[in-house]
């Protein structure tokens, strides 16, 4: 599975919305069927360090899309079980570092395709393995290193805790030592940031609060403070941005979104807008969706606009988890 943008494009930014304009299933699915068939094009190769997190995009955006099966199962299998180190980490594709971000991608793969048996037979030392892996990266504050470089971030928090529950390992870690690193993240404005004294960012309050979520900590959350903000993201035109004064950007559809919806206010925005704002931004001839409108498509926003679209009830998808 390639991450790579184009070839095609989505509308102009002038060009309106047709009457009859819907989402292209069709040629989403086929869009990302194709990905991994552009091998002899730079981008493929350039991409190459963001190819699991490719494949989760790219699946993840299928099941939504309700076409769970268009990509070949065991192949994607052995790619992921392709990718794993001795210790139990994965990397982006074979022969590349482990890190957080790569290894959550693998698991919530591994699951989307109920492998987790195949993990446990094929993989390297199975899920303990993985467990043991990610706890490793925890540090003495609560934080979590990305890798053994050591760089933090509230992203491979979320990612540790996301992917420790998906394999019933939780116990692993010291959950409220990170639940207190999340609430040290918290703003004056109730939103989060990457780390202690950092601005707000859409994206960050994203895996703040799904953290909180899986912890089950979310009465942490001062909800009208933080839905505030978060609702204050979507502009004149329907789309929503990650911080103030800056543009929209469909993927913050599911980052906003997700939010709002975990702390139950997604009624707080226009949903008919930001519908009509994801919907053009698709390439409607070729498959996939942009930033914006105007912009190439990639895999990173088809999924992130498709989930947003399906956060607030478009019709003919399947529900998205918040988390």
């Amino acid at each position: 599975m390639s991450l790579v943008s184009g070839p095609g494009r989505a509308q102009s930014a002038g060009s309106g919305l047709p009457p009859a304009l819907q989402l292209v299933v069709e040629k989403h699915v086929q869009y990302i069927q194709n990905l991994d068939k552009r091998k002899d094009e730079l981008e493929y190769w350039l991409t190459e360090h963001l190819r699991l997190n490719g494949i989760y995009w790219g699946l993840t955006a299928l099941h939504l899309l309700r076409a769970p099966d268009a990509l070949p199962r065991q192949e994607t299998i052995a790619f992921v079980l392709s990718c794993q180190h001795e210790h139990g980490g994965f990397g982006a594709a074979p022969g590349h570092d482990a890190h957080m971000l790569y290894t959550v991608s693998a698991v919530q793969i591994l699951v989307m395709v109920d492998a987790l048996d195949d993990l446990d037979s094929y993989g390297r030392q199975g899920r303990n393995g993985v467990g043991g892996y990610i706890s490793k990266l925890q540090n003495d504050d609560g934080s979590f290193a990305g890798d053994e470089w050591g760089e933090t971030d509230t992203r491979f928090l979320f990612g540790a805790l996301n992917a420790l529950s998906l394999l019933r390992l939780l116990s692993l870690v010291d959950v409220p030592k990170a639940v207190a690193h999340v609430q040290a993240c918290l703003n004056f404005d109730g939103g989060y940031g990457v780390s202690p004294g950092a601005e707000s960012h859409a994206g960050q309050v994203y895996v703040c609060v799904g953290a909180l979520a899986i912890a089950g900590q979310l009465d942490l959350v001062d909800k009208d403070r933080l839905g505030g903000w978060l609702s204050e993201r979507q502009l004149d035109d329907g789309g929503l941005n990650g911080r103030p004064e800056k543009l929209q950007d469909a993927c913050y559809s599911w980052w906003v979104g997700s939010s709002l919806a975990m702390i139950d206010k997604i009624h707080w925005i226009d949903k008919d807008t930001l519908a009509k704002f994801i919907l053009r931004c698709q390439d409607t001839e070729l498959g996939g969706v942009a930033d914006r409108p105007g912009d190439m498509v990639d895999v990173f926003h088809t999924l992130f606009a498709i989930a947003g679209l399906s956060l607030i009830g478009y019709p003919d998808l399947e529900p998205v988890d918040p988390v």
